[in-house]
């Protein structure tokens, strides 16, 4: 997949996104037919139409930049892909603005630029639009520790973590709440 020069854009690397696939498999019982997905900072769409070709019901990319937008769309073409949704939008804005109406997602990736406090903006954004079982695929320029997460993640339990070269990578999942 060709990847745009543009500040901020990092392509998810391949044996980071074989990992996260094989975590998503065993949790889902491997069952993409029933998954709705949110791949928000969507950059190439790695995340996107991998769960797509794994038979996601639903994709939805969210993507600012107008030259990867039209990148996504022709990548959608060639795959193909119509159970997948292209929306150029700044993802805060866009969820700031989705509401009941999108739905709810089972799957949300979230992949900002690094270094711009998108994670703290954005992740609670994203509880509102996760479904209750869902999961949270999270990247970034850091480790996060089960034991020690920051205070912007309260609410979330972290289920799996590990790094390739400079990339962290985490899935998390909402904290079950007592009756």
């Amino acid at each position: 997949m060709a990847v745009l020069d543009s500040e901020g854009l990092r392509p998810t690397p391949d044996r980071v996104r074989e990992t996260l696939f094989n975590w998503l498999n065993h949790l889902l019982d491997g069952n993409w037919e029933a998954v709705r997905c949110l791949d928000l900072f969507a950059g190439t769409g790695a995340l996107g139409f991998e769960a797509a070709s794994r038979g996601a019901q639903d994709v939805t990319m969210i993507e600012h930049n107008t030259p990867a937008v039209r990148q996504l769309e022709a990548t959608k073409i060639k795959l193909d892909a119509s159970q997948v949704r292209i929306l150029r939008s700044d993802a805060a804005t866009w969820l700031s603005k989705a509401g009941a109406e999108a739905g709810r997602y089972d799957l949300i990736f979230l992949d900002p630029p690094y270094q711009q406090g998108w994670l703290e903006k954005i992740l609670p954004l994203c509880q509102g639009l996760l479904a209750e079982q869902g999961l949270l695929y999270l990247e970034a320029e850091f480790a996060l520790e089960a034991d020690a997460l920051p205070s912007w993640l309260g609410g979330w339990q972290l289920l799996r973590a590990d790094k390739a070269g400079m990339v962290f990578y985490h899935l998390l999942k909402r904290q079950a709440t007592s009756v």
